[in-house]
């Protein structure tokens, strides 16, 4: 039985809360925030104990595994130091905003002899594996272009307000573009050249950035936008017999011959907090880490090349 531990319960941990409660060879044996009024009820909800600072639940707790959702200037300091300890890490994205960051978190797992991932979920989203599969296998003949849009309001909800300030979130590039970008560099490669516009002020920030790659570009934009407007992400990419498009949370496949073949949402997709779409994606990711874990084997799906590749094309944005 894995014995995990989460630390910082806000946002994005009900995704992994959920996830890790589905593992039947995982139970949540800690929690940990700064804030009790965050903490307080997962220690109620699922029956762990609680601490308000990490090195004491280190200190306190035998752990397997240590979930990282703390704000993402934490992430790579949290992971060294738990994995200093001999557990094994799971961070959510990025590892950090420094290239760097990714060698010295990776290369104390290697000395540790312990797994640690970088939790990029759209290489575990069930739509997004099917447009990798489509392009790997050319069923649907050469990728032509491509369209990838992550659209959202301005986080009004972040502790300490971390999310608007460019130094400790990295704003849009690294919240939230960076989810398209890392996915293009798992299932694409690092693209050849980047062209990109912004524009904004201190309370939005936007993007639309042109990858190109041999023989066909992709077109990706993101924002925060300064009202109340309602998330949205997706994907269109045009191959020389079909267009797939993930839109409102269904892949549609628009095929040559005329054949429309629709692709509905997982029946028991599970909700995952501040306006996420339902996926079972974070389970997906959650449950492979696990699987890695038990198995004593690296996490290759997301290798730490890869996310340096991600972290050197955001510097040119």
């Amino acid at each position: 039985m894995l014995k995990v531990g989460i630390v910082g319960t806000g946002g994005i941990s009900q995704s992994h809360l959920t996830g890790w409660a589905a593992v039947p060879e995982a139970k949540l044996a800690a929690a940990c925030d700064i804030r009790a009024e965050q903490v307080d009820p997962v220690g109620e909800k699922y029956g762990c104990r609680v601490y308000y600072d990490l090195d004491e639940m280190l200190k306190g707790e035998e752990l397997d595994v240590l979930d990282i959702c703390l704000p993402t200037y934490l992430h790579a300091d949290a992971a060294v130091k738990a994995i200093g300890r001999g557990i094994n890490v799971l961070t959510e994205k990025p590892v950090s905003l420094r290239r760097a960051d990714v060698r010295r978190v990776y290369g104390a797992a290697r000395e540790k002899s312990v797994r640690v991932m970088v939790a990029q979920v759209l290489r575990f989203w069930p739509e997004y594996e099917r447009l990798k599969e489509a392009a790997d296998s050319g069923e649907y003949g050469r990728l032509l272009s491509g369209s990838m849009t992550r659209l959202g309001n301005t986080p009004k909800w972040s502790w300490d307000d971390w999310m608007k300030d460019p130094e400790r979130s990295g704003l849009v590039p690294f919240d939230l573009h960076i989810h398209d970008l890392d996915f293009m560099i798992y299932a694409f490669g690092t693209p050849e050249s980047v062209a990109c516009s912004r524009a904004g002020n201190e309370r939005q920030d936007y993007l639309n950035v042109i990858y190109q790659y041999p023989g066909f570009f992709i077109n990706a934009e993101a924002a925060w936008y300064d009202c109340d407007y309602a998330f949205t992400a997706g994907y269109r990419f045009q191959f020389e017999k079909a267009v797939m498009e993930f839109k409102a949370g269904t892949l549609t496949i628009y095929h040559q011959d005329g054949r429309v073949e629709t692709c509905a949402q997982e029946e028991d997709a599970a909700e995952n907090g501040i306006n996420l779409p339902r996926s079972n994606a974070y389970y997906n990711e959650i449950r492979y880490f696990a699987d890695c874990v038990l198995a004593g084997k690296d996490c290759d799906r997301v290798r730490p090349e890869e996310l340096e590749a991600v972290l050197d094309t955001i510097e040119k944005l």
